[in-house]
């Protein structure tokens, strides 16, 4: 991390993390894009609370946070009352971590427990275990005097409070004599009590909700949110994240009102005449360009052709494919006299095919970032937009993410070409997915259309924002091994409908409606 004052370099990727605490007042939870959210970092000498379900990732983010210190020297305390310390050396095996500078106090019954037959006679079971519990924290904190604890898990210690009034008493305490010992205190919470608890979250300087989501096809989804930080501009809202091996991956939510910038470019010119015109010269970078239609008309060769024209002229671009391999769009475009392969082996140009059922939203946003930022690509594919839908949690939030991501690649001058597959094929109404023709700055309709015992295909621009363009509807071929956008068919009638009319005495249309 560079800086935390203004734009700050994440793994690679540039965040505004500006933040009212000096950076010598945070404590950094070694885990990138949470340390964007929150600002930095956690602020230093507090308690927090990690609240999330069994699986959710609590112990890996608080093994993070310890690691982190003792990686920058400080002295680290793990107090666990559920795990044993051989369960935590396998959880930081499976991520290839060290444990060598983390220290682990278990404070688990021991095996004589079950064997006891001695009653207490004066007080009751859950004070004494209270007591021996609470003596054997501090007894550690004194003897090791760490800057960062973590205590695995609460309900541990609720149980054994017995009383809510107790409980809050006691969490109150351990607040007050962590404050005087300079030390940042993360407790961890599995949600297992049967009442969510307001208690500590009234207490904590901060709260952290982990959430895993069960999709009833593909992996799970996990999502942070960061409930309450007591002084400090976060980032609010859900965040997707991933567990990987080597920790806790997040991804910050978009915001587009971040990366304003003015950047213009040339008009985009697709290589074909026809369809050039059509376009009123090609697509104005720092747009969006909707391509519809059913299957098989050809969308996707189409947005090839733009990113094949960006490539030859030196602009690196990115596709981002939902519903084939990349082998497969690369072959299929090859036929079609569009040789993406010597620009993917010069890096110029990144392919990365996205498996829906096991994406996170927030990583694809990510990826997308990543090809602007770090890659350059100054054009983008987003192949399909039912592959995208597929990939949402929850179908009405599609709308919301696609305008802060169209809205983002605008703002850094890149030309977005989104391809949506429409439902039907020849007549009929055709149906979209989702309805997001008024979120793009173009709109290109593809159509099949039945003439002399033969099934064409017609292309039109329904509308461009960024300029003039042609309203005529041309046919559009894949012939011999290359896309062709022929003339305007100006003597039929009924093309969009896909059964026409032929009309061997029609010609352009004056104003008034009479021919010419």
């Amino acid at each position: 991390m560079d800086s935390y004052k203004g734009i700050t370099r994440l793994g690679g990727m540039a965040y505004d993390t500006e933040s009212s605490l000096a950076p010598a007042a945070l404590a950094r939870t070694g885990i990138e894009g949470l340390d964007h959210i929150l600002r930095g970092g956690l602020a230093k000498d507090r308690i927090y609370l990690v609240e999330g379900v069994p699986g959710s990732g609590k112990t890996t983010l608080a093994m993070q946070f310890l690691l982190e210190g003792a990686r920058l020297g400080e002295s680290v305390l793990y107090v666990t009352l559920s795990e044993t310390a051989a369960e935590l050396r396998g959880v930081a095996d499976s991520h290839g971590w060290s444990l060598d500078g983390l220290h682990v106090h278990e404070l688990l019954p021991s095996a004589e427990v079950l064997e006891s037959d001695e009653p207490y006679t004066l007080f009751h079971p859950s004070e004494v275990e209270l007591s021996r519990t609470t003596e054997g924290i501090l007894s550690e904190v004194h003897r090791l005097k760490p800057s960062r604890v973590v205590f695995d898990s609460l309900s541990e210690i609720r149980l054994m409070a017995g009383a809510a009034l107790r409980y809050r008493r006691q969490i109150l305490a351990l607040k007050r004599y962590f404050a005087d010992c300079d030390c940042t205190v993360i407790l961890l919470d599995d949600l297992t009590a049967t009442e969510r608890d307001l208690q500590v979250q009234s207490i904590a300087h901060g709260v952290i909700l982990l959430e895993q989501m069960n999709p009833e096809y593909g992996a799970e989804r996990r999502r942070l949110r960061v409930v309450k930080y007591r002084g400090v501009p976060f980032r609010g809202g859900f965040h997707d994240y991933l567990i990987q091996r080597g920790g806790l991956r997040v991804f910050p939510r978009l915001v587009a009102a971040e990366h304003r910038q003015s950047m213009e470019g040339p008009v985009l010119s697709s290589g074909i005449e026809g369809l050039d015109k059509l376009l009123g010269g090609g697509l104005d970078m720092g747009t969006s360009t909707l391509v519809m239609g059913a299957p098989g008309t050809g969308k996707s060769s189409l947005a090839a052709q733009f990113v094949h024209a960006a490539l030859e002229r030196g602009q690196p671009a990115a596709m981002f494919v939902f519903d084939e391999s990349a082998h497969t769009l690369l072959n299929r475009s090859r036929s079609l006299g569009i040789d993406l392969y010597p620009h993917v082996e010069s890096g110029r140009l990144h392919v990365q095919a996205v498996d829906p059922a096991e994406l996170a939203p927030g990583e694809f946003t990510e990826a997308i970032r990543a090809a602007v930022e770090n890659e350059g690509a100054r054009v983008v594919v987003i192949d399909s937009l039912n592959g995208y839908l597929n990939a949402m949690p929850e179908e009405r939030f599609l709308i919301i993410q696609l305008h802060e991501l169209l809205s983002y690649l605008a703002q850094r001058g890149v030309a977005t070409i989104i391809v949506a597959a429409q439902q039907g094929l020849l007549g009929g109404p055709m149906h979209s997915p989702v309805d997001t023709t008024y979120l793009a700055d173009g709109v290109i309709l593809l159509r099949y259309f039945e003439f002399a015992g033969e099934v064409r295909q017609a292309i039109s621009v329904i509308k461009k924002r960024s300029g003039p363009h042609e309203r005529t509807i041309r046919e559009f071929r894949l012939d011999a091994g290359k896309i062709v956008v022929g003339e305007a068919l100006r003597r039929f009638h009924g093309v969009l409908t896909g059964v026409p009319e032929y009309d061997a005495h029609g010609g352009e249309l004056t104003f008034d409606g009479e021919d010419p």
